[in-house]
């Protein structure tokens, strides 16, 4: 009895040793969001893409909001000319993108410089389809601005399917933590973001389905041509 609950105990540590492993692979450390912000802030980006999020009980959460206020930082500090939300109506009744550039102009991004892209259903199509339209709308230099673990999961299929030279910038917590950001939720003009004949994913694909647009195998290539 025993041996066999020391067989059991050392297959657990194994299994627990190799769950860290991946976990591990799937976000960027601090140190290298660092390094990536270093890498960008040599450069000016003609536009740098946030993927979007859904809203939570009606307001931003508290990604999203990370999310948005990483753009503002990174349009304050000139590293990104312009901004481009990607997400459409997805799990909610609300365009993503759309509720997300509200919220951005009320913290100072101005309006002139924020772009929509609202066709976006998955992770990968964000990067995907916004590119396209960046490319249409005439920008030249491209990177894609997002949570640690967002980017990490990302990398592989921008560099393989999408243009080796978009750059990632994952969120520097240290840098956010000294951002005063408002917790408190903004009044938006939120029913300009309403889609009224509105159907949420899960009910109109099934989970094989969502999965192929996980992994980006679901996207539209005439999309923004």
């Amino acid at each position: 009895m025993l041996f066999r609950s020391y067989k059991f105990a050392r297959v657990a540590f194994l299994l627990f040793l190799i769950s860290l492993i991946i976990y591990l692979q799937c976000f960027y450390s601090q140190k290298e969001c660092k390094e990536l912000l270093l890498h960008a802030s040599k450069k000016s980006y003609d536009v740098v893409v946030v993927p979007g999020l859904p809203l939570e009980n009606g307001k931003w959460g508290k990604i999203m909001r990370g999310r948005i206020y990483w753009a503002k930082y990174l349009y304050d500090s000139g590293i990104a000319k312009n901004i481009m939300f990607s997400g459409s109506a997805v799990y909610t009744p609300y365009i993503e993108a759309e509720v997300m550039a509200l919220y951005a102009v009320t913290i100072g991004i101005p309006r002139e410089h924020i772009f929509t892209e609202t066709k976006a259903e998955h992770s990968t199509e964000n990067i995907f389809y916004s590119y396209r339209k960046a490319m249409k709308l005439g920008f030249k230099t491209v990177a894609l601005a997002s949570d640690p673990f967002q980017s990490k999961m990302l990398s592989t299929y921008i560099k393989e399917h999408v243009n080796v030279e978009i750059d990632i910038i994952p969120f520097v917590t240290d840098t956010l933590k000294k951002m005063h950001q408002e917790t408190e939720d903004h009044a938006i003009a939120i029913q300009s973001a309403y889609v009224s004949n509105f159907v949420a994913l899960p009910d109109r694909q099934n989970i094989w389905e969502r999965l192929r647009g996980t992994r980006g195998l679901n996207v539209d290539l005439n999309a923004y041509r």
